[in-house]
């Protein structure tokens, strides 16, 4: 890669479907998930650093995570974190950052993350975003990588391709025909057997350039709002810029703002071992089991009759399980939940019950 590589990773989400683990204070992308030692950001980090220089590298979160970043990315540029006042989805995370780099480098490349996913195959990865920021230097594209689904799950969002042969001299680049979020299950059976639908990795690849002109063509209030911050970004005036801004964006995602609307959408067909890590469910299809399926991440556990569950303990903390069949178990701070894997989609609707009979201390 080039000094013109830039890497955005997106950290300001909230997580709700990790809880009790990942709590507003300090949602998912700074916990250590898989037990590993490395939070999900500083992987994502350490990944990027094969894909661009280091003072490349931003990050994107809200304002409450500021010191959290600098915390766990000690070597990440401070002018590189940029701060957002509000939760406004993925469309003016990405418009901010895709202005503030356009204005100091209109040449530039942008590779667009978010913080919390697994990928196991790192060469693969590189490999593929290697291709992306090719084609996208050369083309007027906005490109994203789309993973070669192995199962009908309901989970996430779904794009469908155009074969039309070889595009840019490589086989595995596709027009994208449509995009579909989180289908029922039954339709995304029919996804999977019709072999032209892949999974919506929100992995995206294109030139500042391009971004900023489909911001303009398909968003253009949105693009106008941050299009003012031209001379301001860098500055000292950038944060209440930012705030001001922020106040005036609507709540949308790059998807629905952009890339639905957009005819310049290409996908790369990808396998590199991936996982969004969006639930509990997600996390232990991505864990080593045992023989009777049980995933556990805990030092001191022990199980009696108890198959294909999600044990996830302190490292302290002594506990015996007997008779359960297909539960996540999740201990964290204050807070322990038991709940069958197949009710997982309740969690969120479980947390607003919480905050509304228990308060905000247990979110």
């Amino acid at each position: 890669m080039t000094e013109k590589t830039y890497c955005v990773i997106m950290a300001g989400g909230l997580g709700t479907r990790f809880w009790p683990m990942s709590r507003t204070l300090k949602p998912k992308q700074f916990i250590d998930v898989l037990g590993i030692g490395s939070t999900l950001l500083q992987l994502t980090y350490n990944r990027l650093l094969k894909i661009c220089p280091p003072e490349n590298i931003l990050v994107v979160t809200n304002e409450s995570y500021v010191e959290i970043v600098k915390q766990q990315l000690p070597n990440l540029l401070s002018a590189n974190i940029l701060s957002e006042p509000s939760r406004r989805n993925t469309a003016p995370c990405i418009a901010y950052a895709a202005h503030r780099i356009y204005n100091s480098d209109p040449d530039a490349c942008m590779l667009v993350c978010p913080s919390d996913h697994i990928i196991y195959d790192e060469n693969s990865f590189t490999n593929h975003l290697e291709t992306a920021v090719i084609s996208a230097g050369k083309n007027d594209w906005l490109i994203t990588l789309g993973i070669l689904p192995t199962r009908p799950d309901t989970g996430y969002g779904y794009i469908q391709f155009l074969n039309e042969g070889i595009l840019d001299g490589d086989s595995r680049i596709k027009k994208v025909k449509t995009f579909t979020e989180k289908p029922q299950i039954e339709l995304a059976k029919e996804f999977i057997k019709s072999g032209d639908f892949l999974w919506n990795s929100g992995i995206f690849v294109w030139s500042a350039a391009a971004i900023v002109k489909a911001l303009e063509k398909h968003t253009p209030e949105m693009n106008d709002l941050f299009a003012k911050g031209k001379g301001i970004y860098g500055s000292l005036d950038e944060t209440d810029f930012i705030f001001n801004t922020y106040s005036l964006c609507k709540n949308i995602s790059i998807d629905y703002a952009v890339m639905e609307k957009a005819s310049n959408v290409f996908v790369i067909i990808s396998d590199f071992g991936w996982s969004d890590l969006g639930t509990w469910g997600s996390l232990y299809e991505n864990r080593q089991r045992d023989k009777n399926g049980n995933a556990v991440i805990g030092k001191n556990v022990m199980l009696y009759d108890t198959k294909n569950c999600l044990i996830h303990m302190p490292a302290d903390k002594m506990v015996l399980l007997q008779g359960l069949n297909d539960y996540i178990v999740v201990e964290s701070d204050n807070i322990l939940m038991i709940v069958k894997k197949e009710d997982e989609q309740n969690i969120r609707q479980f947390v607003n019950d919480v905050m509304i009979e228990k308060g905000e201390q247990f979110i």
